[in-house]
């Protein structure tokens, strides 16, 4: 089968699904490669690809509208729907002057909390009213499904108005009590600032942003959660000290003052997840929990962020949840190996301790 056909995408991707798998890379000079239970497997049984051939498949891909911005920025974002029962989000960039692709797996499936082992507090922030709650850790570990599966539990329990701002959509809701609007960046607006600044005016009561990526969204979001509204979203960070800072970070450093105080009123709670590798097969989070209260608030208004672990440490009577102690959980029970938790451990002495 030539590999510029759409038919050869089309049977890549239905091998990824086929196989469990979560990722697709395309890259000229290599064979096709997907990524499964964390590891990259090349698809030796495929031709490796030339330049034509993965500059055809993403125009395959993507809109054809959307070509020309691919086009004068190099890289883009977007969904791409594969089957009824599949979606991928697809990004598309030039390295060494070809085409190359990356495509994400999105089950059309929402998960719960239970399957997806997650704690079971996250019920508690699903039925926020206000507040500003992050979902936080490096690429690929899982922030979109756990913020879906908290977002469809506000769905499925709450009559409210939720608008989703996202580059591009991942999992499509279907309403239950809520009313839902999906809003993608560069379809439905230009970018997640205005779509924010828009949803004061449309009566909403939940708002999730994809990814905070600067300061005026993440102004217009905390300023969401000061005024009577459930805001939900995403940051590259490794725990909730660190994603404090980087939030306090992006903004001038004459607003820092100013952004600390709203920070330390409005935060709900920041989760930070790992998916580590499970001994019976494929992917378990360990997961550390922020919940805001005076201690927490304290430390952010003064700029002790550096002593937020020890809070988290320590409140575990509050519902709060440390990362090393996740760690040390999954090993006590059989789900993960020792080498693979201490590898992830925030603080080693920590969770050698907790074994």
């Amino acid at each position: 089968m030539a590999a510029d056909s759409p038919h050869h995408i089309s049977t890549l991707l239905d091998t990824v699904v086929a196989e469990n798998g979560s990722d697709l890379h395309l890259s000229a000079g290599s064979n096709p490669v997907i990524r499964v239970s964390g590891g990259l497997v090349p698809l030796v049984h495929h031709e490796k690809l030339s330049p034509a051939d993965t500059e055809t498949m993403l125009k395959t891909l993507l809109p054809e509208e959307r070509w020309d911005t691919f086009m004068t920025e190099q890289s883009i974002d977007f969904s791409y729907e594969h089957t009824d029962h599949s979606r991928f989000r697809v990004n598309g960039f030039r390295t060494g002057g070809a085409v190359a692709i990356a495509m994400r797996l999105i089950p059309r499936e929402i998960r719960t909390f239970t399957t997806l082992n997650l704690p079971p507090i996250l019920e508690v922030f699903s039925q926020r009213q206000q507040g500003f709650f992050l979902v936080v850790g490096p690429v690929g570990q899982g922030k979109s499904t756990t913020l879906a599966a908290i977002i469809d539990r506000v769905n499925e329990t709450r009559a409210e108005h939720i608008v989703t701002i996202e580059d591009p959509i991942e999992y499509l809701f279907t309403q239950k009590k809520s009313l839902i609007h999906q809003r993608e960046v560069h379809v439905d607006t230009p970018g997640f600032h205005q779509a924010l600044q828009a949803a004061f005016r449309e009566d909403v009561d939940v708002i999730m942003v994809g990814e905070m990526r600067n300061y005026e969204t993440i102004s217009s979001a905390v300023t969401a959660a000061e005024t009577g509204h459930l805001v939900l979203s995403t940051l590259h960070t490794n725990n909730a000290s660190q994603t404090i800072d980087r939030i306090i970070d992006m903004f001038p450093p004459n607003q820092q003052g100013q952004v600390r105080v709203q920070l330390a009123g409005s935060l709900a709670g920041i989760f930070s997840q790992r998916l580590v590798p499970r001994i019976a097969g494929g992917l378990i989070p360990a997961y550390e929990l922020l919940i805001n209260n005076s201690a927490i608030a304290n430390l952010i208004r003064d700029g002790r962020t550096h002593e937020i672990g020890t809070v988290v440490q320590t409140s575990s009577q509050e519902g709060m949840i440390d990362m090393d102690r996740s760690l040390a959980e999954l090993v006590r029970r059989g789900e993960v190996t020792v080498e693979d938790a201490y590898e992830r451990a925030s603080d080693r002495k920590t969770f050698e301790r907790y074994l």
